[in-house]
């Protein structure tokens, strides 16, 4: 259990390297918490910083998604012996799961972080490289249905243990119980959206919802 636990602290403290705060060094001491919706996430930094900040957050939070399940499971900690009774997936999943929590809940940022979404795609990316495509392609549906990125992303999310459920169960538990607690704690790491929603304030991406704009355009007429 020592392995276990070091190798999730040392996944959770990676995961609390913010790509906003990164980015936001690089750009001369902007931090996006103080603007728009507050959060540290790609999605706010794309709002207020524009295309090419976002893609630098994007590449820094995929990116640690993908460096702690990858790397730190193997890592060799001196002093710290290999637990032989432990499955190698349960230290992989830890490390996964622990640097999604680092983002959402970052120490070196007073644990104002973001909301996971792209970190966690970075552990998929590692975990069920097949799954990606499928994954952001669902998003992106519901994004043009419905113009809501924290729905898209919650429905996103749901979609993974479901996918597990259907086509790697009973052999993949372990990555079907990961599944199935990251999509929880992506409904827990939006549930301002939630609350957004429910009351009808939260910003839809008119924009994107490539339907209704063709369904108003053919009811406009010659007047």
């Amino acid at each position: 259990m020592l392995e276990l636990g070091i190798k999730f602290l040392i996944s959770y403290l990676i995961g609390s390297l913010m790509g906003s705060m990164i980015m936001g060094r690089l750009k001369g001491g902007v931090d996006i918490r103080t603007m728009g919706s507050g959060n540290a996430g790609g999605t706010n930094a794309l709002r207020t910083q524009g295309a090419m900040f976002a893609v630098g957050v994007m590449i820094v939070d995929i990116g640690k998604g993908i460096l702690a399940p990858a790397l730190i499971p193997g890592l060799e900690i001196p002093g710290v012996a290999a637990d032989p009774e432990l499955p190698r997936i349960c230290i992989t999943l830890a490390c996964a799961a622990g640097v999604v929590v680092g983002h959402v809940w970052p120490i070196w940022h007073k644990f104002r972080g973001g909301k996971g979404a792209a970190t966690l795609v970075g552990t998929i990316i590692v975990l069920m490289p097949e799954m990606v495509l499928p994954i952001l392609l669902i998003w992106a549906w519901m994004l043009v249905i419905l113009g809501y990125v924290g729905l898209a992303t919650m429905t996103a999310a749901a979609a993974a243990p479901l996918y597990v459920a259907l086509m790697r169960l009973p052999h993949d538990q372990a990555l079907f119980y990961y599944c199935v607690a990251m999509a929880l704690f992506m409904i827990f790491s939006h549930r301002s959206n939630i609350h957004r929603m429910w009351r009808r304030e939260e910003p839809r991406n008119d924009s994107l919802m490539v339907f209704r704009k063709k369904k108003q355009d053919a009811g406009d007429g010659p007047s």
